[in-house]
């Protein structure tokens, strides 16, 4: 393990970070909400450690797999704590723990939030809010090996330890062209979805915001009432449009963009994300007729939004489901695990995990009744390696562990079973909002402090998919 290195390159994330502080002051000038100077003393701080770290720190050698696994599990942990000193400092969340919380919550793209009142929040903060989950939407590394040049070194590496998903496919021979690529489809994808909300009467502000954290399935919204606060048929369908895309493998969106629009039906993970979507919200508009929606198309609008809110990890909402027949809430919870493709910004287990764990399921059964018979899991037309579906059945047995783990530590600071297992869920999945007493209509507030670290730990891990943080955890990963 080359720790020299790997502060050197987290150095290099902080200077970063200094440079994105200084974007909302801006904001803060025109709205006249006072933050600009925890801004500047933020990003001063960001800068003297990560300048301190970057010049102090010197290695020639290269970064292994090691070193990927490091800085990406420390860049986000960093990217935390200090993104959230302009909370602290600027008085809007005095306790630490809650920024460092909320501030986690918006790099790992959860959504969760233990503010009460986020109207009455200055406005170059709840933008500062939403730019975490943007950045953190498509990744922070990945942006990094995008438009810094001294991590072009080993950006594989990263790349494959940040990007979510069961692999990690290069659109352009060198890394830095396909990072570029990727974010240059985000971007334009967020920009068109600005467009469109403002044409449907949301103000420039909000619409910034909101098409953040769309695109990055986050769900941090400028309101109390999130998107319910607009009360617009055309916002919601607007939004559950980018929703949805948000939860597709960006590849695909590439290949789309590039008029080869055939290959999102040739791609066998996008067809069983459509099913599962359109499935979930027909079952859903079934299970809610007849009850609080008099028309078809206003319980349909309701269903849809909640359903792929919920399936793409983004965590809006427009009505409380915990209000919904008992169904609807086991479908939706159902669908929390569930999550986006991969290669999307969704969190969750990922469809194509959940694809081929069923094909899995389905060749064992096979084999059973016909044991000489060879039949091989495959996804499209290729054939699956067996390394993959090995670290696909145990990614998923680590996420149920770790869920049942923090679910017990959530009981043991005395939430109920039902809040305890809902709030685990919601940001182990970077989901946002989770049931009972952290339903859509509450908030993590109320959460004790040994509980929102827990959580804190819930979101890095989902967010990072397991593998990347819980490998540090071994002694033999420090040694040669």
């Amino acid at each position: 393990m080359n720790i020299t290195l790997t502060l050197r390159i987290l150095g290099a994330l902080l200077i970063f970070l200094a440079g994105a502080l200084l974007l909302p002051i801006p904001f803060s000038l025109f709205y006249g909400d006072g933050a600009a100077m925890a801004f500047i003393f933020s990003a001063l701080i960001s800068l003297v450690v990560g300048g301190g770290l970057f010049t102090g720190c010197i290695s020639s050698k290269e970064m292994s797999v090691r070193e990927g696994f490091a800085v990406v599990t420390f860049g986000w942990t960093f990217f935390a704590l200090f993104g959230a000193l302009p909370f602290v400092i600027s008085g809007a969340i005095p306790s630490y723990l809650d920024a460092f919380f909320e501030t986690m919550s918006g790099f790992t793209t959860t959504g969760s939030t233990i503010l009460t009142n986020i109207e009455a929040m200055p406005a170059s903060l709840l933008l500062w809010r939403s730019m975490t989950q943007w950045f953190g939407g498509m990744g922070i590394i990945v942006l990094s090996l995008a438009i810094l040049p001294m991590l072009g070194v080993g950006g594989m590496q990263l790349f494959k330890a940040e990007v979510p998903g069961p692999t990690a496919d290069r659109l352009k021979p060198r890394i830095q062209d396909t990072a570029k690529l990727l974010w240059g489809v985000y971007a334009l994808l967020t920009i068109a979805e600005i467009i469109l909300l403002m044409a449907g009467n949301m103000g420039f502000f909000d619409a910034l915001n909101h098409a953040f954290t769309t695109m990055a399935t986050g769900g941090f919204s400028t309101r109390n009432a999130s998107i319910a606060a607009y009360n617009s048929a055309y916002i919601d369908w607007v939004i559950t449009l980018f929703m949805f895309l948000a939860g597709v493998n960006f590849s695909l969106h590439y290949l789309g963009l590039r008029g080869r629009f055939m290959d999102y039906l040739r791609n066998e993970e996008f067809r069983f994300y459509l099913v599962l979507v359109v499935a979930g919200i027909a079952l859903i508009a079934i299970f809610n007729a007849g009850g609080s929606y008099p028309t078809f198309w206003e319980n349909l609008r309701y269903s849809a939004f909640q359903m792929v809110s919920i399936i793409t990890t983004t965590g809006f909402g427009t009505a409380d489901y915990e209000l919904w027949p008992v169904l609807c809430q086991y479908l939706l919870v159902i669908a929390m695990f569930v999550g986006g493709c991969a290669g999307s910004t969704g969190g969750g287990i990922k469809v194509a995990r959940l694809l081929l764990l069923a094909k899995h399921a389905q060749t064992q059964l096979f084999r059973l009744i016909h044991p000489r018979a060879v039949r091989l899991v495959k996804l499209g037309d290729r054939p699956v390696d067996k390394e993959v579906m090995q670290s696909i059945l145990g990614f998923f047995a680590l996420y149920m562990a770790v869920f049942v783990i923090a679910s017990f530590i959530m009981a043991g600071t005395g939430m109920d079973l039902v809040s305890a297992g809902g709030a685990v869920v919601a940001t182990l999945s970077n989901i946002g909002p989770g049931v009972g007493s952290v339903g859509p209509a509450d908030n993590f507030a109320h959460v004790p402090a040994l509980g929102k670290v827990t959580l804190s730990l819930c979101m890095l891990l989902g967010r990072l998919e397991l593998f990347t943080v819980l490998v540090l955890v071994f002694p033999t990963f420090w040694h040669k």
